[in-house]
Formats: structure tokens, C-alpha cells, sequence
């Protein structure tokens, strides 16, 4: 015979299930602000490099800090045999 304790137990997992299984709506993204123009002109380049040199093997990240960024660019850099001038942009283009 099953206590009251595992009973209420027992009712409110059962009442909980159905709050658990709602999915949520994502959050509006929040509005674009304007950017100068030199900023997406580097942004722009950053994405042709990024596009050009890493997307064969990789898709572009959420975001990395600037440190780990930095680690992770020298080590492709190598890899890669990016130029300095590709390492910088893909860098700007992932810390904007």
C-alpha cells in the first residue's frame, strides 16, 4: 500500500508533466542598430575570408572571446596556411 507521502508525490509528478513538455517561443531578436560603414565593410570582408578558407571544414561560431579566438586562430593559421591578412579579418569577423 503506498504512503500518502509517495501518493502526493506520485500526483504532483504526474500534475507537472504537462508544464515540462510546453515548449517555449524563442525571444524576438532584438533590433539592429546601425553600424558604420567601416564596420560592415571589415565584417563583410572577415565573412568572405571566413567563407573562403574555414567553411569547408567548419560553420561560423556563436562567438568565442577574443582570447580563446586568438589561440584558435593561430592554430588554423597554421593549419591552413592562412595569410596574416585573412588571420585578421576572420578574427575581426568573430570578435566584432
Amino acid at each position: 500500500m503506498m504512503s500518502i507521502r509517495k501518493t502526493i508525490g506520485l500526483g504532483l509528478l504526474l500534475a507537472a508533466i504537462p508544464c515540462l513538455a510546453q515548449t517555449t517561443q524563442p525571444a524576438p531578436a532584438p533590433a539592429a542598430t546601425a553600424r558604420p560603414a567601416a564596420a560592415n565593410a571589415n565584417e563583410q570582408a572577415g565573412q568572405r575570408a571566413f567563407e573562403n578558407n574555414c567553411s569547408r571544414c567548419h560553420h561560423a561560431p556563436e562567438g568565442f572571446s577574443p582570447h580563446i579566438s586568438g589561440t584558435i586562430m593561430m592554430h588554423m593559421r597554421t593549419r591552413a596556411n592562412l595569410s596574416k591578412k585573412d588571420t585578421q579579418e576572420i578574427l575581426r569577423f568573430l570578435n566584432p
